[in-house]
């Protein structure tokens, strides 16, 4: 049975250092239960307690699941796989302390911390992508990553592949899941990111189906894309325009993607994530209505 989840970023809670203020977590958490999602995903490190102990109690208050952490890491330095491993089972002891011992880890790039990829976000170009021995080094910083959390908690780990970071287009995707292990490594298909980065979500979600162990669900506005490449928006521009717009008014073919899963009889958790800059927009009135788009499609 698929159920349905959001996520903090929906609310403006980011990984990255932006003007702005978010939500706190009980405000956005009480908003995801009164919208009818099921889960959430916990956020950065630190928005929500830290406490194993306290985080459950808040989640059981809620009645919501816990699926997932995301962890960035920039992963194609090497002197940064020890730190990055180290927040991984961080965030994987406390999802595990907490009792979810079947959360995901949802690792990724430093997103955002390598200048052309963020200036370019939704138009890269090879030259800007990583040279052959950056390549390995990135493989196998997530793959340690992936073996560290599944040798001290047995969770599992998959990749967010994502806009501003250096695994965003469908070339790099593939490459990355080529130079991995598929029992180590799986892949979060973020159908809004893949969109963005050049590819068609339907087409991933079929290629990768096997290695997709968790699915967020994102759209993707093509007019802002496009104003996105005349302007020369730089990622945060992008998002801020309205490029992960509201679900079913962008380019994405969820009716596919759908009918795909329920083929498949996926049994998983979709995570809705349409990312807002800290402060932007009405996220409850957003997350609303992406909860009854995603039921007038049958779940």
């Amino acid at each position: 049975m698929i159920k349905i989840a959001n996520a903090p970023c929906s609310w403006g809670a980011l990984e990255f250092e932006l003007e702005g203020k978010s939500l706190g977590y009980q405000q956005v958490l009480s908003e995801m239960v009164e919208t009818g999602y099921a889960g959430t995903e916990l956020g950065d490190w630190g928005f929500m307690p830290s406490n194993p102990d306290d985080l459950k109690k808040v989640l059981d208050g809620k009645s919501l699941q816990l699926l997932g952490a995301f962890v960035p890491v920039a992963l194609a330095k090497e002197e940064a796989h020890a730190a990055g491993i180290e927040l991984a089972l961080k965030t994987a002891g406390l999802m595990f302390d907490a009792g979810y011992k079947n959360a995901f880890i949802v690792l990724a790039d430093e997103n955002g911390s390598v200048e052309i990829r963020t200036k370019n976000a939704g138009r890269i170009t090879p030259e800007m992508g990583l040279s052959e021995n950056q390549w390995k080094t990135f493989a196998a910083g997530a793959e340690k990553v992936a073996k560290a959390v599944k040798d001290k908690y047995g969770m599992r780990t998959v990749f967010h592949h994502h806009c501003g970071g250096f695994v965003e287009t469908p070339g790099e995707v593939a490459k990355l899941m080529e130079l991995t292990n598929p029992e180590i490594l799986g892949l979060c298909l973020d159908m809004g990111h893949f969109a963005f980065g050049g590819g068609d979500p339907v087409v991933a979600l079929k290629k990768y189906y096997n290695r997709i162990w968790h699915v967020h669900f994102k759209d993707f506005d093509p007019k802002v894309g496009q104003d996105a490449k005349e302007n020369n928006y730089d990622y945060f521009k992008s998002v801020e325009e309205g490029v992960f717009c509201e679900l079913g008014k962008g380019s994405v073919d969820f009716e596919s993607i759908v009918k795909i899963l329920n083929e498949k009889e996926y049994d998983g958790w979709i995570v809705v994530e349409q990312d807002v800059l800290p402060g932007m927009g009405s996220p409850k009135k957003c997350a609303d209505h992406n909860r009854k788009y995603i039921k007038s499609l049958g779940l």
